[in-house]
């Protein structure tokens, strides 16, 4: 497995540094700041998007929803990190590294966990909105490989730990179901919902 997962890298960042215009794609979305704040972004509007009442209520659910998934999604991560370090692609080979060098586990990667736990919590209840969530995802994921800090399988780790992460925050809150809407009304009290 971890052949092919080299190949694949090799295959994708053996490409960095030959096509200016996919270098500085890459530099945009491989950031700590072009999805993240994208993802906050779609999280803040649907906090208000709605024109009837009940719209409002279950966008702002979605975005507890979102908010409970990314908190698992990182302590997931921060858990497999106590346990299990893989270095950097660049740490054992030469590779085209076009953004700076991270020092944390590069397995699961945490931007892929945070960005997917968005997406599927987003994508139960806003499908197409959840799929643009997740093709920036997907782009930051590709630019983590393309730029030499991730492998494809830490990509995908991921993300599947983030659309379990969403999954886990789903079952919680409708187990939980009074507590949401109490907080939900304790905002809405305030007139910020």
């Amino acid at each position: 497995m971890r052949s092919a997962d080299w190949e694949v890298f090799k295959a994708i960042n053996d490409q960095a540094g030959r096509f200016w215009i996919l270098d500085k794609l890459s530099n945009a979305f491989v950031n700590d700041y072009l999805v993240p704040v994208g993802a906050a972004l779609v999280l803040f509007s649907l906090w208000f998007w709605g024109r009837e009442r009940s719209e409002r209520e279950r966008n702002q659910w979605v975005m507890v929803h979102a908010a409970l998934s990314v908190g698992l999604a990182v302590l997931a991560v921060d858990l497999l990190n106590a346990y299990y370090f893989r270095d950097r692609p660049f740490v054992n080979h030469e590779v085209n590294l076009l953004f700076y060098q991270p020092t944390d586990s590069s397995f699961p990667s945490n931007p892929a966990a945070v960005v997917f736990a968005v997406a599927a919590a987003v994508g139960m209840a806003r499908p197409r909105l959840g799929a643009g969530v997740a093709a920036l995802g997907l782009c930051q994921g590709l630019a983590r490989v393309y730029a030499g800090v991730c492998y494809p399988l830490d990509v995908l780790g991921g993300a599947g730990i983030g659309v379990g992460a969403a999954i886990a925050a789903y079952v919680t809150l409708r187990l939980l179901e009074p507590l949401p809407q109490a907080f939900l009304g304790f905002w809405r009290g305030l007139y910020l919902a």
